[in-house]
């Protein structure tokens, strides 16, 4: 696992990162996001033990980044934004030099990159040149140098980036294996995709951790309310959305493209007597469907203007 405690970072008088502590635990795959400059670089460089914090303290597998950065290492895959691949190296060649690097040798080294390879759906192509693969493909041989030696804790930084809609879907799956049973630490700009593959986020800005939840969660917390959008089929929406504002426990009841969008708050349910007066009123009632908060709103609001200014 990955315990950070009280890291701060100065580059001159600027500080970086402030006083952050978290946790990513065995099984967990963690999404850390924040703005360009928020300080995720940063950490993920001391977490990797690239670089020194100037206060705090980092474990990682159980070992301490500045004290035992040996046997840190050994417990750690680590996929770097930009990947170095040797373009002209096969793609078993690359992944088994890695093994090579990281102490394996004879059989036990080609077990493990066949192992690794055949995790990434990569075995089939193991003796194409890196040059002739995919972007996809060598996001993958990427991975598989990474987890070639088996480690407990595994960080990426921006896995997804540059990807196509089908080799992102594949990289999810990917990550969502290799996370049941060792501790992945995701950083990513993509807010849907983290979404999808995290099991918990992170959220950096100004060099503070701002929020730290689920997905879910973390959108459930901030909205203080549920919405839910209607459409119906012959009625006049400004007038049924006027009616609607007026049941107990409808905050709002707006007009929105082709249907109406309602508010209530968390802990009372209002569409059963929405439902109701839809009917009543001899309206079809052609959708009825709830809408939910995005992380890439949550993010927003947390970040924004409007965060800042409170």
């Amino acid at each position: 696992m990955i315990q950070v405690e009280g890291l701060t970072k100065y580059y001159g008088n600027y500080k970086a990162i402030d006083r952050i502590s978290f946790f990513a635990d065995v099984g967990e795959v963690v999404g850390f996001v924040g703005r360009n400059g928020a300080g995720k670089t940063t950490t993920i460089r001391i977490l990797t033990g690239y670089m020194p914090p100037n206060e705090g303290s980092v474990t990682v597998a159980g070992y301490d980044v500045l004290e035992q950065p040996i046997d840190m290492r050994q417990k750690l895959g680590y996929l770097p934004e930009t990947v170095p691949l040797y373009r002209e190296m096969t793609v078993w060649q690359y992944v088994e030099y890695f093994a090579s690097l990281r102490g394996l040798s004879g059989a036990d080294r080609e077990r493990r990159v066949e192992i690794a390879l055949e995790k990434v759906n990569m075995l089939e192509r193991e003796n194409s040149m890196i040059t002739s693969i995919s972007k996809g493909m060598r996001q993958r041989v990427g991975l598989a140098q990474a987890i070639v030696h088996d480690p407990e804790v595994l960080i990426l930084d921006e896995p997804m980036i540059g990807l196509d809609p089908d080799q992102r879907a594949e990289m999810r799956a990917i990550i969502d294996e290799i996370g049941e049973d060792r501790t992945v630490f995701l950083s990513s700009h993509d807010l849907a995709e983290l979404e999808k593959v995290a099991d918990r986020v992170l959220m950096i800005h100004k060099g503070q951790i701002v929020a730290e939840d689920t997905p879910d969660a973390l959108a459930t917390r901030l909205e203080g309310e549920r919405r839910f959008f209607l459409r119906l089929g012959n009625a006049d929406l400004q007038t049924a959305a006027d009616l609607i504002t007026q049941i107990e426990g409808v905050l709002t009841a707006v007009v929105k493209d082709d249907g109406i969008e309602v508010a209530h708050p968390q802990d009372l349910d209002v569409r059963p007597i929405v439902a109701t007066t839809v009917v009543g009123n001899e309206w079809d009632l052609l959708e009825l469907k709830p809408l939910g908060t995005s992380l890439e709103d949550v993010f927003l609001r947390l970040t924004g203007e409007d965060a800042e200014t409170r």
